[in-house]
């Protein structure tokens, strides 16, 4: 079975804020350099005692085929009053989902342990997660999630094996620039 990076993006629960060079709004603003295709994703229609996702985003970065490389996604959740994301959880989550999902495809992957980090002044927590078929290295992916008092996010970049390697670099370069509305 070959695995492209559009059926892992289908099955993987990734998750980016983008628009053309620079995304922004209220909340969140991130510097895309030349070479990503950014596309604004649907939302869905809010559902009473759901939680409002405000952004919800993605870039692809693809290599000298046109094949993706490396997708990254943003979510940005508006939370209710008084509601509180525990971030831990949310992380472990979207782990198990990425890992159930990757084993129904037959894959196998291998999770780092969580670790505390940041995404952008927020105190966050990530993984880092290694697609395997056959024991070949096919996928790693990078998730990361992080909650303010008012809104919450998710993070994803994933790329194939080679992919991620090439532009793991530039894609923290990105992460780092991205600039979030903590309300805190």
């Amino acid at each position: 079975m070959h695995l492209s990076l559009r059926s892992c993006a289908r099955v993987a629960f990734c998750l980016v804020l983008m628009i053309p060079g620079v995304a922004s709004s209220a909340d969140a603003m991130i510097i895309w350099p030349e070479g990503w295709e950014v596309e604004a994703l649907p939302q869905p229609p809010p559902s009473e005692g759901q939680l409002t996702v405000q952004i919800r985003q993605r870039a692809v970065k693809n290599d000298q085929n046109g094949d993706p490389a490396m997708v990254v996604e943003l979510t940005q959740t508006q939370l209710q009053p008084g509601h509180s994301v525990n971030v831990q959880s949310v992380l472990l989550e979207m782990r198990k989902a990425v890992q159930v999902n990757f084993a129904r495809g037959g894959f196998q992957s291998v999770c780092t342990r969580m670790k505390d980090s940041t995404l952008s002044d927020i105190p966050a927590m990530e993984t880092t997660c290694t697609i395997t078929q056959n024991g070949n290295h096919v996928m790693t992916q990078t998730l990361v999630a992080a909650a303010s008092p008012q809104l919450a996010w998710s993070l994803s970049y994933a790329g194939s094996a080679q992919g991620y390697a090439a532009h793991k670099d530039e894609v923290l370069r990105i992460r780092d620039s991205l600039r979030l509305g903590s309300e805190q």
